[in-house]
């Protein structure tokens, strides 16, 4: 679920910054949850269960993950998270957008492409060879973005089950 499609206003996008967050940084999380929340038409699964101060900052800490807020003065008004994949079959490491999303009033102000400009300088710095995405059927907007950025590939998702009981203990064990 990306619903984002920009043609970019140079005017509006120059009002907008770009902000990598830190451990530091959880109210702008919070801000960014309810953004994606707001955007993907699912404001429980973005803020109904949030995570606590201490797994966000735990989280936000990692180098695996990367989040990026747009604010434009104090407010978010778009952002992306994504996870830093380190391969096994080379020295190298590719970047996965999970979400990315822009608020409904700050759409076709070229945020979209800013942010995915900004990860594509972090992703080149941390050597990373490719960034991918993945694109709901029917989500027009978001596939028009990805195609002008990308090369599309058409692959099949599955969500794989876990037990009940051990997701929640292994992500304590993992975080």
């Amino acid at each position: 679920m990306t619903p984002v499609l920009n043609d970019p206003d140079p005017d509006a996008t120059s009002q907008a910054r770009v902000q990598q967050l830190t451990a530091g940084d959880i109210s702008t999380l919070h801000d960014l949850l309810t953004v994606f929340g707001d955007a993907f038409g699912e404001p429980d699964t973005y803020g109904v269960a949030r995570p606590g101060r201490a797994y966000l900052e735990r989280l936000l800490g990692r180098d695996s993950f990367i989040a990026l807020a747009v604010l434009k003065g104090a407010e978010v008004v778009g952002g992306l998270a994504a996870y830093e994949l380190h391969k096994f079959e080379q020295e190298r490491s590719e970047i996965y957008i999970y979400d990315l999303a822009v608020a409904e009033a700050h759409r076709r102000e070229g945020i979209a492409t800013l942010l995915i400009e900004r990860l594509k300088t972090i992703a080149a710095q941390r050597g990373a060879y490719v960034i991918y995405v993945q694109a709901d059927l029917g989500d027009t907007p978001a596939i028009e973005l990805y195609s002008k950025l990308g090369v599309r590939e058409d692959v099949l998702h599955f969500d794989i089950a876990v037990p009940l009981g051990t997701a929640s203990a292994s992500a304590e064990h993992e975080m």
